[in-house]
């Protein structure tokens, strides 16, 4: 079918890589080649310079890629429509997730998601809020879920849940003793970060510089367990979404406090691009992540 050699060429275009192109499409490089090759000899023009370190588009390329969009967005709303008729939902879904979001809410819409639709193909991506930004930007995914604030012009951004945070210590800790703390018994005190472009980290380096804090030490994990973990083992106070601790909260292997007269909150949204097709597949699963938060 067309459709299929117009869609490798979009997606090396896109990935600027032969073998992510392969990963992403379920396909061998080989594959990948030929339908390149079999697309340049049909046309009779170089579509794209390929060396070992870098695929740059050539003119011929940008007019082909520029169609094949088209041609692509045009084909799958045809197989929406037909699938409507059947009342099917079916298709290819790239969502990209800010760690907490990812590892500790997404799992469980995914799981009513899928068994209400399971002919939608999922592809999950899990990084930091920055790097779902960037891949939103690039058309590498369809959707992102990120924590905290974000301004982009040509992005539609939408809070889609408020999230609580906690000031994390361990159990043996001298500021674990209450529910609460006062902002200057945090003064001086050692902190586990996440690493800059976390939705957490921007959250946390607002937070302390809002309090006006005095960091005596701190250390940086690219990950919430490892955050998590460090604060277990006494190494340092953090800053975490109550998904991250809640189970470690009620086996006791940390103690979560709340700032007096004052409760941390912040927001989970969506990100897509301003223009971004909308698909049956993407509008489907933003309702089960509406009616998850409405319902927990």
């Amino acid at each position: 079918m067309i459709v299929d050699p117009m869609r490798v060429f979009v997606t090396v275009i896109e990935q600027k890589n032969f073998t992510r192109a392969a990963e992403i499409l379920n396909i061998s490089q080989p594959n990948v080649s030929l339908h390149i090759r079999n697309l340049e000899n049909e046309l009779g023009m170089k579509l794209i310079h390929r060396s070992p370190k870098y695929v740059k588009i050539t003119e011929a390329g940008e007019i082909l890629y520029r169609h094949a969009k088209k041609i692509l967005q045009t084909y799958e709303e045809a197989i929406q429509e037909i699938n409507d008729l059947r009342h099917v939902v079916t298709g290819h879904l790239r969502i990209g997730a800010s760690f907490t979001v990812g590892e500790y809410l997404l799992p469980r819409v995914l799981a009513d998601y899928a068994a209400q639709f399971p002919l939608v193909d999922v592809e999950i991506i899990i990084s930091n809020t920055e790097e779902v930004i960037s891949s939103i930007q690039a058309n590498e995914l369809d959707i992102g879920l990120i924590e905290g604030e974000a301004s982009h012009s040509e992005l539609q951004i939408e809070a889609f849940m408020e999230d609580e945070m906690f000031v994390v210590v361990p159990p043996n800790h001298p500021l674990s003793q209450g529910l609460f703390i006062a902002p200057d018994l945090m003064q001086n005190q050692t902190w586990i970060f996440r690493e800059p472009g976390s939705g957490t980290r921007t959250f946390m380096d607002k937070l302390i510089s809002t309090l006006h804090l005095s960091i005596k030490n701190s250390y940086v994990f690219n990950s919430n367990q490892g955050v998590l973990e460090a604060v277990k083992a006494g190494l340092g106070i953090a800053l975490l979404s109550h998904w991250v601790v809640d189970d470690e909260i009620t086996t006791n292997k940390v103690k979560a406090l709340s700032l007096k007269n004052h409760k941390i909150k912040r927001t989970f949204s969506t990100v897509q691009k301003m223009e971004a097709e909308e698909t049956k597949a993407k509008k489907m699963f933003i309702q089960k992540l509406l009616h998850f938060c409405m319902n927990i």
